[in-house]
């Protein structure tokens, strides 16, 4: 019998491992690599938008994922200030990500957790005492290391996202003739 699996991706986070990696995700293959180790139940793509952000380069790309598999979770940015006059804008998926793998918990065997997020150790420690596998996926390859280091210790693995990059990167587009 097949693992049932949900995969939960930090946008923000997955895409500043991914630069510093040096290269760029395929989404259509990442669904078909992780669809090899059981049946996905869900996929989820949380991001993090301001008001302004209707026509933002993200856009595209959310919009793509609505429409092919993934459970999109937009939230809108807050600002504050800063106690020094400064607007500081707070960008925070973990409460989302954390109510969504709770209340899947039981319908899974493995969740997947595309983030570093040391923030989100305490989600992993939740899903794992449901009875739940957890993987987390990031990178120690990147300088600093993307992950932090207590969320790496409370998964039952780690998946370098360097060693998946064969099966998930996104070709090089054809350069258009003359």
């Amino acid at each position: 019998m097949a693992d049932r699996i949900a995969l939960f991706i930090d946008g923000a986070n997955l895409h500043t491992t991914v630069k510093n990696l040096g290269f760029e995700i395929d989404f259509r293959r990442l669904l078909s690599e992780f669809g090899k180790h059981g049946q996905i139940v869900r996929a989820y793509f949380y991001t993090v938008v301001r008001d302004d952000d209707e026509f933002s380069s993200l856009r595209p790309l959310v919009d793509w994922l609505d429409y092919n598999g993934y459970a999109v979770r937009r939230k809108l940015a807050k600002t504050h200030d800063d106690g020094e006059g400064r607007r500081r804008m707070k960008r925070s998926i973990g409460i989302e990500l954390a109510v969504d793998a709770l209340e899947i918990a039981h319908r899974i065997d493995h969740a997947y957790l595309f983030s570093g997020d040391g923030d989100l150790r305490a989600v992993v420690e939740a899903v794992r005492r449901a009875g739940v596998r957890v993987t987390v996926v990031s990178s120690i390859r990147t300088k600093p290391p993307m992950i932090a280091d207590e969320l790496r210790r409370q998964a039952d693995v780690f998946l370098e996202l360097e060693s998946l990059r064969a099966s998930i990167e996104r070709p090089a587009h054809p350069i258009a003739p003359e």
